[in-house]
């Protein structure tokens, strides 16, 4: 399936939809759905959405060619005639066909039902139409008198009529209003006598009302006109015949002619006096009805085509030919309109109108007919307005593309009387720039022409692209198209702005505020910023059709059939659905403006609670998505599915009752009451135990324990009980499992405790004597062991001897573990504010336990602190000292808080010994405790950890470079005091940013010797060593900065790309100095002196040392006769346009030399035509596509053979090795 748009002189066929498939020999439309039947000569019925181009449903029970089908007006059902004589009926919905109707006795070419009756007329080669009853089912009338096959018979749209076309060269009309009258039951005795005596004795329903003669051959096809009394035919002598009939009779009014062989079909437009027909010529031609010529013609190369059909409501035409069908429209429907503010003007009916949002006041502006254009496709195609001149330019497709502007006078949008005159102009595409200023493309030059509103050029420009249309992209700026491109253009400088890669752009609507931009294409949708910075990209399966930014940064879309919205991060949904296709102006809060395909404007309230409240949690401005929770009915599926996937399980919680959702989103968002809560509900076997692992993961052990136990969970109870040192209710266990009978659960509970004699004795009673005596005899229960012996007798086991046994013995459980200790942590926007919600409804105490969302679990068990935690307990400082001051034991006086009462531990028994506070943990340990970045760790004293972390992320493996660095780290980040002379030194930690107002207890990250703007200064001093010939000393230099980035820290994700750019910076120096170095090492060696001078100019240095690099080349390659490739040094030297006239002129008689003798002398392993990198180690070209390996540190490139060598660049790194890569910022972690 494929959609294309065939242009011609003055008309477009516009194909909507296309199938590639057998013969096509009928079709029809569904008068709601966007559906069409399409029957084929293989015998295959075939519905297709058309806007979706997809394949519903294929009906194949017909035995031959299908050649008439046709859908019912108002009831799931269509009907189907072929060539094995058979009418079907079929109900879509059920799929299947309900009955069939025989009775003709040939093939049967068209079928059709009633709009009104319960009636299908059918047309067949029999001579014969019949019309059926559907409900009935029987046929109630045949009607005679054609003498060769009927090709096709129609109901008159609103008449009592049939129209009927045969080979015998006639075209009759029949009055079928006895038929009609019939139906309707009759009133009276008098009548249904009557009516019984016609059927008896043969009266006629229908009668020949006309008889049409005037085709020379065979006629195909005839149908009425839906509203004149006019009738079109084709027929096989090639002509398109009209017809008008009054009450009395029927003549010939004119003959079309044109078609180069047997016209299949033909029919009236619905909505444009013109004339469709369609011919075994491959050809679809267009007439215009009053002045009875050909208006345009559509061909195809190999297919005849058969059929047409007319959509009931819509604009749409389909055609059926011998490989598939099309669906198209003769000409676009989208009038043309530009917002202005609180205005709207657009074009309808061949006049400029006027629209008001605030006011809804409609208004006629101008007439804009052209004198003389025909009625198809010149309608305005788009519209530009400048609002300070209240000037107009409009252009349409009249004579290959052209514009007309108006310049409307201020009092006429009131009175809609004036007719300015136009200015006409030749051009693709017109727009106004500036105030007074419109651009117009002249697509012949690819220039835009800027002109004034005398319609006179005043500046011209070549556009950077071959532009096909140009659209507004605000003052002095174009916004130009190509196939699969665009591109902002600033007209005054010349200079483009922007770029972006689209599929075709059609439309392109910009925010009120110029700074994002929307472009639309047929079946996506891109949002980019002004400068064409791609944002997003939404796909639609079927067309989009227009767009407006809302007050909040929303666009809003409409397809076919949806009103949509996309928000700024590419979210989208649905708003609400259409019956017919809309194009918005504007958007004013809750109200699309915008207008129909009959020009029509119209206001459309919409509900943008949910687009509103998705945004809200973008921006995170959640008052307002606390506000909306509150106040409004949002809920659904796919709410909740957005608030999980969006991170807040937790607000998703309070939207759901559904306890199996409830439950997962608790699970998700750590919420352990309400997961219980919705597992009791549940109790589910799935559910409890997909708890206890969240309980397990939060160390809440209680919960871990109801879990288990509501599973009967006997073997993970006994576990946790083991892990937790509760030896009470493991012996409990040890007793459940001996009820149960469980053997191996009895052993494990008798192993978890420790329990010897239990366990002798359950391998005795499970019969496992020798392991019974094993075990006490190794655990040295003599009297068990003689018990067991004489129970063995001569099968006593032998243990080795000289061993001592290792016992299975648990270690005794210190204490026994409760719940974790939890943190205190700040309550979350949302946890606050809805945790009252829904308090004063019915279900009071179910919403309290549902809006509880933790709250206990954040509450800190003050008996679990460590005693080190001691600014929890103590509430300040002053606390603090009366305890010093009193000795810490008379706790009488001291007014702490009943919860934090001292753990009687704490308290000596011998009240005259001092107790020390708990030393807390050493500032270095807090330091590296969560950091990931090596120059912490170093900067701590904790080299080990920073050696592994570099290794990790850079996979460095040389250290000897980086030792005095990580002792400079170290004793850069400690100070040191010395208190009194017989104690040692105090060392003190120096904190990174420190200031007096941070907290005491929050600790810093070190403050380190290294920064990035030390870097910075190297940098440029290598680079003036390098522009002074210091090789050596810029080499160190640049080494320096390499062995110091590793152990650099930066703030912002910005400055990390920096540090990595500087990595392949200085690594492209630190090549090709050493390249450099060793090229003047080998002075009896010319060849690879060449080379090594080439390989230089190849390392990516900045343009004044690249310029050295290339004289110096240059001059070596010369000196050893290899002319044609100091010729090419001397062509990049010229090219950068060295500001210095010793190394231009050089350069020029070195070229000029070279081209007398364009050769070399030696030959070079060096080909500048094909791209390279140079081996860090060998210093050897690796052209593109040779395999190659890197160093992960500084990314140097080495040929295969030096993979796990050190790297001889950076001298740190192994070539090869798997790092992570550089973490240089505690950004990089968050």
């Amino acid at each position: 399936m494929m959609a294309i748009g065939v242009v011609f002189a003055g008309l477009k066929m516009l194909t909507k939809f296309e199938t590639k498939s057998n013969r096509v020999k009928g079709l029809s439309f569904h008068s709601k759905r966007p559906w069409i039947l399409a029957s084929l000569h293989s015998g295959v019925i075939q519905l297709w959405d058309y806007r979706m181009g997809t394949l519903i449903d294929r009906f194949d029970e017909h035995d031959g060619p299908v050649r008439g089908v046709h859908f019912h007006k108002s009831q799931p059902l269509f009907v189907s005639g072929g060539d094995d004589y058979k009418i079907k009926v079929w109900n879509y919905k059920l799929h299947r066909c309900l009955f069939t109707l025989l009775g003709h006795l040939d093939y049967i070419r068209t079928v059709q039902f009633h709009h009104e009756y319960p009636w299908i007329v059918s047309a067949s080669d029999d001579q014969t139409i019949r019309i059926w009853n559907w409900q009935s089912r029987t046929c109630i009338s045949v009607l005679t008198g054609h003498n060769h096959y009927v090709m096709c018979a129609s109901f008159h749209p609103k008449e009592d009529l049939v129209v009927s076309a045969s080979l015998d060269q006639t075209v009759r009309v029949w009055d079928i209003g006895a038929l009609r009258k019939k139906t309707v039951s009759p009133a009276d005795d008098i009548l249904r006598l009557s009516q019984m005596n016609t059927d008896l004795f043969g009266g006629v329903d229908a009668v020949v009302k006309y008889v049409l003669e005037g085709h020379d051959r065979g006629v195909n096809w005839a149908s009425f006109h839906p509203t004149l009394p006019l009738i079109v035919s084709g027929a096989d002598d090639r002509q398109v015949k009209l017809w008008r009939m009054n009450d009395t009779k029927a003549w010939e009014v004119d003959t079309l002619r044109g078609h180069m062989n047997n016209v299949s079909c033909v029919m009236f437009h619905a909505k444009q006096d013109i004339i469709v027909s369609n011919s075994e010529d491959k050809s679809i031609r267009v007439w215009d009805v009053t002045k009875r010529t050909g208006v345009q013609t559509f061909r195809r190369e190999h297919d005849r085509f058969w059929i047409l059909a007319s959509h009931p409501e819509m604009n749409l035409l389909a055609a059926g030919h011998d490989s598939g069908m099309l669906v198209f429209k003769l000409e676009r429907e989208r009038p043309a309109f530009a917002v202005s503010g609180d205005s709207l003007f657009y074009a309808k009916d061949r006049f400029l109108r006027f629209f008001e949002f605030s006011t809804q006041r409609d208004t006629q502006v101008i007439p804009i007919r052209r004198p003389g254009t025909t009625t198809l496709n010149q309608s305005p195609r788009t519209l530009s307005y400048s609002p300070t001149e209240n000037a107009v330019v409009i252009c349409s497709d009249v004579d290959g593309g052209s514009y007309e502007l108006y310049v409307i006078p201020r009092d006429s949008i009131t009175r809609g009387d004036a007719v300015p005159e136009a200015k006409r102009g030749v051009g693709g595409s017109a727009v106004f720039v500036a105030r007074n200023r419109f651009a117009v493309l002249d697509k012949s030059s690819n220039q835009v022409l800027v002109k004034n509103l005398k319609n006179e050029v005043v500046k011209k420009s070549s556009l950077p692209i071959a532009a096909d249309a140009i659209f507004y992209a605000g003052t002095g700026n174009l916004l130009c198209r190509t196939e699969d491109r665009v591109v902002i253009f600033d007209l005054q400088q010349r200079l483009v702005l922007g770029e972006l890669q689209t599929p075709f752009i059609k439309y392109v609507i910009w925010s009120n505020d110029m700074e994002s931009v929307a472009l639309l294409s047929k079946h996506a949708i891109i949002i980019a910023s002004k400068k064409l910075v791609h944002q997003c990209t939404l796909h639609e399966t079927i067309r989009v059709k227009s767009g407006a930014w809302d007050d909040n940064g929303v666009f809003i879309y409409t397809t076919l059939n949806h009103i949509k919205y996309c928000l700024p991060n590419g979210d989208s949904g649905i708003i609400r659905t259409l019956n017919v296709p809309i194009y918005i102006t504007k958007i004013s809060g809750n109200t699309i403006f915008c207008l129909d395909r009959d020009g029509k404007n119209r206001a459309i309230v919409i509900d943008a609670t949910e687009y509103i409240f998705k945004l809200s949690l973008l921006k995170k401005r959640y008052e307002n998505v606390m506000s909306m929770i509150k106040n409004s009915q949002l809920c659904g599926q796919a709410m909740i599915a957005y608030l999980q996937q969006k991170g807040f399980p937790e607000v998703a919680l309070h939207f759901v009752k559904d306890e199996r959702t409830r439950f997962n989103l608790a699970l998700e968002s750590g919420n352990i009451q309400i997961a219980v809560a919705s597992a009791k509900e549940i109790d589910e076997k799935d559910h409890w135990y997909r708890l206890g692992v969240e309980a397990l993961r939060q160390g809440n052990a209680g919960i871990v324990e109801y879990a288990y136990q509501r599973t009967k969970n006997f073997e993970r109870l006994s576990f946790l009980y083991l892990i937790t040192g509760n030896m009470e209710k493991l012996s409990k266990m040890l007793r459940i499992a001996e009820v149960k009978n469980d053997v191996m659960g009895q052993f494990h509970n008798a192993l978890y405790l420790g329990d010897v004699r239990e366990r002798v004795k359950i391998l005795k009673n499970a019969g496992h004597l020798p392991l019974a005596y094993a075990t006490a005899k190794i655990h040295g229960l003599e009297d068990v062991v003689e018990h067991l012996a004489a129970e063995l007798g001569d099968d006593i086991p032998s243990l080795p001897e000289g061993k001592t046994p290792s016992l299975l013995m648990p270690p005794a459980p210190i204490m026994c573990g409760g719940d974790w200790p939890l943190l205190r942590v700040m309550k979350g926007i949302f946890e606050g504010g809805l945790d009252n919600m829904g308090r004063d409804g019915a279900d009071e105490d179910e919403e309290a336990a549902d809006g509880d969302w933790g709250e206990e679990l954040d509450v800190v068990d003050l008996d679990g602190l460590q005693n080190g935690d001691v600014s929890a307990i103590l509430e300040d400082g002053e606390a603090a000292e009366e305890n010093e001051e009193e000795g810490g034991w008379d706790l009488e006086d001291l007014e702490l808080p009943p919860e934090a009462d001292t753990p009687r531990a704490s308290v000596s028994a011998r009240s005259s010994v001092f107790v020390a506070p708990t030393p807390g943990m050493p500032v270095s340990q807090i330091w590296i405790q969560r950091s990931s970045l090596a120059a912490e760790h170093a900067a701590a004293g904790n080299f080990d950890t920073a050696m592994r972390l570099l290794n990790r992320q850079l996979g460095i493996k040389n250290f000897a470079p980086l030792k005095s660095m990580f002792l400079d780290l170290y004793s850069g980040s400690h100070s040191y005091l010395r208190a009194i002379s017989s104690t040692p030194v105090i060392s003190l930690a120096v904190e990174r940013g420190w200031n007096e107002c941070a907290s005491p207890n929050v600790r810093g990250p070190p403050a380190l010797v290294f920064n990035f703007s030390q870097l910075e200064e190297k940098l440029k001093a290598g680079y003036k060593a390098t522009t002074t010939g210091k090789f050596t000393e810029a080499l160190r230099l640049f080494l320096g900065i390499l062995h110091t980035i590793p152990l650099i820290i930066v703030d912002s994700r910005r400055e990390v790309d920096e540090v990595k750019e500087l990595i392949i910076i200085v690594k492209e120096y630190v090549l090709g100095l050493q390249m450099e170095l060793k090229r003047r090492e080998m002075k009896d060696n010319p060849v690879c002196q060449q080379e090594l001078a080439a390989y230089f100019t190849h390392c990516n240095l900045q343009t004044p040392h690249l310029r050295l690099a290339l004289q110096n080349a240059m001059t070596v390659c010369f000196k050893n006769k290899n002319h044609a490739t100091a010729a090419n040094f001397a062509r990049r030297l010229l090219e950068t346009n060295p500001p210095n006239e010793n190394q231009a002129r050089s350069a020029r008689q070195v070229l000029a030399a070279a081209e007398r003798s364009m050769t070399d002398a030696a030959q070079l392993n060096y080909d500048f035509r094909n791209p390279f990198v140079v081996c860090g180690a060998t210093y050897v070209p690796i052209y593109r596509g040779q395999r190659d390996v890197s160093c992960p540190y500084c990314g140097s490139r080495f040929v295969p053979s030096q993979e796990g060598q050190l790297c001889t660049v950076c001298d740190l790194a192994v070539v090869g090795a798997d790092a992570s890569g550089l973490l240089c910022s505690p950004s990089q972690i968050r």
